[in-house]
């Protein structure tokens, strides 16, 4: 089984939707997100534009990378560079680090449709960054090949 973690900041944007991408692809991943200083909340933003894009992150909650921190994980991710600075030292054994990061669509300004069309374009970017790095795992009996992105 392939563990992933994937972390942000608040863990209320996009460590959720990534989350919600990579579990939807493939339900044989042990995907989990967090934040180094999580939110009090999944901001209702992402939780409305993952459901546009067919995935309900709506039961997601933040949680603190702290919980994770001795636990092994395959891949852990950080998908914003305060993240990547901040990121704790884990006892737990970590088998790759990868950044890939994306501007933050909660600090978007703007009318309420502006804002709107910056969390859908960070989706949308999420979506194929997250689907070519998920494409190209090695292929073991513990997960499926990868479907097509929606």
């Amino acid at each position: 089984m392939t563990r992933i973690l994937i972390l942000c900041t608040g863990n209320s944007c996009r460590s959720q939707m990534a989350e919600g991408f990579l579990r939807s692809w493939d339900g044989a991943l042990e995907v989990f997100s967090a934040g180094t200083a999580p939110a009090a909340g999944v901001h209702p933003l992402a939780v409305a534009v993952m459901r546009e894009a067919g995935i309900d992150i709506s039961r997601a909650r933040p949680k603190n990378v702290d919980r994770f921190l001795r636990e092994p994980f395959d891949h852990v991710i950080t998908v914003c560079d305060n993240a990547r600075e901040t990121c704790p030292v884990f006892s737990g054994t970590v088998g790759r680090r990868h950044h890939f990061g994306f501007a933050d669509p909660a600090a978007a300004e703007g009318s309420d449709e502006e804002i709107l069309a910056e969390f859908r374009r960070v989706r949308d970017e999420m979506r194929v960054t997250f689907h070519q790095w998920y494409s190209s795992l090695p292929r073991t009996g513990d997960h499926q090949q990868p479907r097509a992105v929606r």
